[in-house]
């Protein structure tokens, strides 16, 4: 019988970056849940109104891990640092909430896949990670398999398709924000501070597009709080096993995720353009795994005489 400590010991045996592709995965998995969820409540809330709850369910689901850990699971040196956070997080998540609503989700998630190449740049500028030429190429492999799923809509571009970059531009931020915090906090912590920021943040927002949800509605924000927080613990996890730049790329698989789920339960048909997209996308996400777990072998085996790997993502 395979136990949650089994899965947990099993994992610990795997190289760290490739743990880091896993939580990842995980994480865009959740999220692609979380846009269906809003996209079900958007039918009688506004997404001002949704975020709001999305945080306050959030926050409801993380409170139990306080009330085992008591107020040391607050414990923090770094609330500037958090702070930013949520200040860039309310901003991304009522940019990302509008753009789920008002397009189709294929192509929001499409659009918003403009992080990576934000967070990469941030990252090789801010946090000094080295970023060979490899990674590089890779990324932007991704992106173009981005631009192929979006080349037959780039006749028209609409003011509501700058959302998920504005968006992106936030989310990024945020990203390496959570990487600077896991060097030094644990990643419930930083999941708690969070939503104990976002949720009076997103409160005034809501407020101007105040309308009481139904209880079927009501049972959607739930799940959709709970997957947000699953997401958001997988997502810290990613970035306390990895370098920034070598997990971000992962977050691309929350095209084909969502292209399926979409279908399922709104009847949304990908354009032709997705699937030989999404498979770039998911070969330059393998590419990286595959040369990010050659390093780490290769760093391991010349530890001791502090070599560095000659092969350079």
């Amino acid at each position: 019988m395979i136990t949650s400590r089994g899965i947990a010991a099993r994992l610990s045996a795997v190289p760290a970056p490739v743990q880091g592709a896993l939580y990842m995965i995980a994480a865009a998995f959740g999220f692609s849940l979380m846009n269906m969820f809003i996209r079900i409540a958007a039918a009688e809330l506004h997404p001002f109104t949704i975020a709001f709850f999305r945080n306050l369910f959030a926050l409801a689901f993380i409170l139990p891990w306080l009330a085992r850990t008591g107020l040391s699971g607050l414990r923090t040196q770094r609330l500037g640092t958090h702070l930013l956070r949520g200040l860039f997080g309310i901003t991304a998540m009522l940019c990302w909430f509008s753009s789920v609503v008002l397009l189709p989700l294929g192509e929001a998630v499409a659009l918003n896949f403009t992080v990576p190449l934000f967070a990469t740049a941030g990252a090789a500028l801010f946090l000094g990670e080295v970023v060979g030429i490899r990674r590089w190429a890779a990324t932007f492999v991704g992106f173009l398999g981005v631009l192929i799923v979006l080349r037959p809509g780039f006749a028209e571009v609409t003011p509501v398709m700058a959302l998920p970059i504005i968006a992106s531009v936030f989310m990024a931020a945020s990203v390496l924000l959570v990487k600077s915090l896991s060097r030094t906090e644990h990643p419930a912590t930083i999941v708690l501070i969070l939503n104990m920021i976002l949720t009076p943040l997103s409160l005034g927002p809501a407020l101007l597009y105040w309308q009481w949800p139904s209880w079927p509605v009501l049972a959607a924000l739930v799940a959709l709080g709970l997957f947000a927080t699953f997401a958001q613990l997988a997502l810290t996890q990613a970035f306390s096993k990895a370098e920034a730049s070598v997990i971000i790329p992962f977050d691309y698989a929350r095209l084909p995720f969502i292209a399926v789920m979409a279908y399922f339960a709104f009847g949304e048909i990908p354009s032709a353009w997705t699937w030989p997209g999404a498979a770039v996308i998911a070969s330059a996400a393998i590419y990286i795994a595959r040369r990010e777990a050659k390093v780490a072998r290769v760093r391991a085996a010349s530890g001791a005489a502090g070599e560095s790997p000659k092969a350079q993502l």
